[in-house]
């Protein structure tokens, strides 16, 4: 590691502690020596000078907070010392030139991908169960067990046969405690080898809520249903719910006038019994299935691909490692054609002016401004606000401030220009950057960008997230090479060489859009989709960060 610090921006007054200081310990950085009033844990800032009570805190090069009392140089910012704080924002014409990454080395690459009618091309093969109405979760449940264990989609069968030699020790009266975990060594091979996955929306809405919440789910469904890593759909409706099936039929053909994949509708109310609605969505999904095994990867250019940029369990390195790395991948990318998704609204707050000022016109500019500025207040109104976004976890190491957060959370969307801004379940059709309203919460943000067409997402995380996607493969880049060893088993990309001088933003950034490369071909599987970690939240448009 060459140094012990970083200086993020040259108009910051705190420096990054990139590992642990010792208290007295004195640094000496840019010719100048800081000694440390207390113990600095890496990922944390320390002042860079004295300060009075009421002073701006400066990072990434922008306001992120205010001292709420004085503070001494070498002192370690807290949250006892320094509150949030953000600059305000508005449209101001600004001219914004970016200039491109070089990106010869991607020029003529291509990845394997589903074609579909619509010139889309997906990274994955889906057939997809949507229930209309949570009454029908049970009924997905029973047909996800039956076709997952005997089509070869299940996760190994490990903690079964671990549950079962303790039944059986118990029974015997023998010791508990040396009871082994074993891998299974012989997963049941996939009948259908064109098929990724079969994937089950279960969800908690479609009825008892307000009108507006079933109005809301329903374009999200037809937004899963109509991307472009789903080759097939089985829809499982009640009958007497709020979300009808007329009513997501017209949302999906809103969405898609063309949309010709094949589609299954079964309504339990107007079924002969439970037993004959489950064995006819199963016959029928088989043979949707073995319909869609015909298909095959066929080599596509990287401006088909759609990125969904994420960060979550966020630490003090996610702005310095992993969220540049992501963004100097979406840069080149873009410069290729293809589009980046940026959501997260909660976490661009303190970013805003920049977003602003990189949109490609006011018509764009203003867009954002009227969906941050209505988030904003409904969060308020309820007694928060985007200030309360940082959790315990991201606090705890070094994220003090949600502008800080902000500020570092905005760097995986890249430098480029903002080409268009998107409501929640918004189809991105632009090249280039959009930005996706969306909460800061994991499973719901990465659940609205999916629905706004990402076919990968890059998710970055410094304390560890084991989430990801039903319909979009997700992987994981980790901030740190500690988490990255830790928890190995959900990390797929260590951007820790960072952090060690091991390696420079954009040789990472290169290194990540490899993988991605592979992962949208097929070649090289998630972690989170190994694990069928298929998580899906709806948002209802109500207060979450």
């Amino acid at each position: 590691m060459k140094n012990k610090v970083l200086k993020i921006n040259q108009k910051d007054n705190v420096l990054v502690a990139l590992q642990d200081i010792k208290d007295g310990e004195e640094v000496l950085f840019e010719g100048q020596k800081y000694k440390v009033l207390e113990r600095i844990p890496a990922k944390h800032k320390f002042f860079m000078q004295d300060l009075p009570q009421g002073s701006d805190v400066l990072m990434y090069g922008v306001l992120v907070g205010k001292t709420q009392l004085e503070v001494k140089k070498g002192e370690r910012m807290s949250v006892e010392n320094t509150k949030h704080a953000a600059e305000p924002y508005a449209y101001r014409e600004a001219e914004y030139h970016w200039k491109a990454p070089d990106a010869a080395r991607f020029k003529n690459r291509t990845f394997d991908g589903y074609h579909r009618s619509n010139g889309e091309v997906g990274t994955a093969n889906y057939w997809l169960f949507i229930p209309t109405v949570f009454c029908e979760n049970r009924n997905l449940d029973v047909i996800k067990e039956a076709l997952h264990n005997e089509l070869g989609y299940a996760v190994g069968d490990k903690y079964k046969e671990y549950t079962h030699h303790l039944l059986e020790a118990y029974q015997k009266g023998e010791n508990l405690e040396n009871i082994s975990l074993t891998p299974v060594i012989d997963p049941k091979e996939r009948v259908f080898k064109n098929v990724d996955g079969i994937k089950f929306l279960n969800h908690s809405g479609g009825c008892g809520g307000t009108r507006q919440d079933s109005a809301i789910l329903s374009k999200l469904l037809a937004s899963y249903a109509d991307h472009p890593n789903v080759a097939g759909v089985t829809i499982l409706s009640l009958g007497c719910q709020h979300l009808q099936v007329e009513n997501l039929r017209k949302d999906l053909q809103e969405r898609n006038p063309e949309f010709d994949k094949p589609l299954f509708v079964f309504e339990q109310q107007g079924s002969q019994s439970e037993e004959a609605l489950i064995k006819q969505a199963i016959h029928d999904t088989f043979i949707g299935l073995t319909e869609i095994n015909k298909i095959e990867r066929k080599p596509a250019g990287l401006d088909k691909l759609v990125l969904g940029v994420k960060c979550g369990g966020s630490d003090g390195f996610s702005g310095i490692s992993a969220n540049p790395a992501v963004g100097h991948t979406a840069d080149i990318l873009v410069s290729l054609g293809g589009k980046v998704l940026l959501a997260e609204f909660p976490e661009l707050c303190g970013a805003e002016q920049e977003m602003i000022d990189r949109a490609v016109n006011k018509e764009i500019a203003e867009k954002f401004i009227r969906l941050m500025t209505e988030y904003d207040a409904l969060a308020h109104q309820v007694g928060s606000g985007f200030y309360m976004n940082p959790s315990p976890g991201n606090i705890k190491d070094g994220l003090i401030t949600d502008a800080i957060k902000s500020a570092g959370a905005a760097r995986k969307g890249g430098l480029s220009p903002v080409t268009d801004v998107l409501d929640y379940t918004e189809k991105a059709i632009k090249p280039g950057l959009n930005l996706v309203c969306t909460p800061g919460n994991d499973v719901e943000a990465t659940t609205g960008k999916a629905a706004s067409g990402a076919t990968l997402i890059l998710f970055t995380t410094g304390l560890g997230t084991p989430t990801g996607n039903p319909v979009c493969p997700t992987i994981k880049v980790a901030t740190n090479s500690a988490l990255a060893m830790r928890m190995a088993d959900i990390i797929d990309i260590d951007t820790g060489p960072v952090i060690e001088g091991e390696k420079t933003i954009a040789e990472m950034g290169e290194d990540i859009l490899d993988y991605c490369i592979e992962a949208a071909s097929g070649r090289i599987i998630p972690k989170a989709v190994l694990l069928n970690q298929d998580d899906f939240i709806p948002w209802k448009k109500g207060v979450s960060l």
